[in-house]
Parts: structure tokens; C-alpha cells; sequence
């Protein structure tokens, strides 16, 4: 029997089990369990949230991303104006110092009815603002 399973529950040994830990925009997940004499064995994970700069350059990819969609489904949007004015707007809303919340929200809600008719559009419309939740 190693030293770590003689232990008591509240013992710590030199590699304790922290849980979860958060330090500004970092997080760091260790093993955890719950219980008497509960045990995880397993590898440290670390997960970094993107920095603001990293997150920005994802949302302008998938926005330019969006762009060339609009123009390639031109063809299956029965409004082919509409889903451009919509992504502008979303646009120059986030390069505002503070974006507002509910602007970025419309124009994403209005992009992804417009991209519904073309699948690849409507999922990069989807990746989208899955990348804008971060903002």
C-alpha cells in the first residue's frame, strides 16, 4: 500500500487534487472526486480561454467566411441585400469599444433566418455566434 492510500480523507499529499482552480483569464482543471475514500487517477488538463485578440481574429475569419458564403448561395437567399446590411451592422457593432448586447444578438438572430435556406451558410452563421458569445 503506497503512502497516498494510507491517507486519510482531508490528507493532502504533494500532488493534492485542487478541483478547479481560476486565475483571470486562465482555468485550470485537475482530477477531482467526490466522497469517502473517492480516488481520480488521471493526467492534469489545462484549458486556456483565447485571449481578446485571438477571439476577435476567429470572429473576423468567420465573418469573412459569411461574406464569401452570401455571395456563393446567392442563388438560394430570397433576400440577397438583407443578410450583407445585417452583417455590416454586426460588424461594425463589435469593433465598438463596448459592443451592445443586444445589437450583436438582432443581427445575428436576423443573419441566421436570412442564411436558413443555404446549409453551409446557416452553419457558419452558427459558428459565428458561438464565437460572438465570447464577446
Amino acid at each position: 500500500m503506497s503512502e497516498h492510500d494510507r491517507q486519510g480523507p482531508g490528507e493532502t499529499s504533494g500532488t493534492a487534487n485542487f478541483g478547479v482552480q481560476q486565475y483571470g483569464g486562465q482555468s485550470t482543471v485537475a482530477n477531482q472526486a467526490i466522497g469517502p475514500n473517492a480516488r481520480a487517477v488521471a493526467g492534469r488538463i489545462t484549458v486556456h480561454a483565447p485571449g481578446d485578440g485571438q477571439r476577435r481574429a476567429q470572429v473576423e475569419q468567420l465573418i469573412q467566411l459569411v461574406e464569401r458564403l452570401l455571395e456563393e448561395h446567392r442563388a438560394a437567399l430570397p433576400d440577397q441585400e438583407a443578410p450583407r446590411v445585417e452583417l455590416r451592422r454586426l460588424r461594425e457593432e463589435l469593433e465598438e469599444g463596448e459592443p451592445e448586447p443586444g445589437v450583436v444578438r438582432r443581427a445575428l438572430t436576423r443573419l441566421a433566418a436570412f442564411a436558413e435556406p443555404a446549409a453551409p451558410l446557416a452553419a457558419a452563421v452558427a459558428e459565428l455566434t458561438r464565437a460572438v458569445g465570447g464577446f
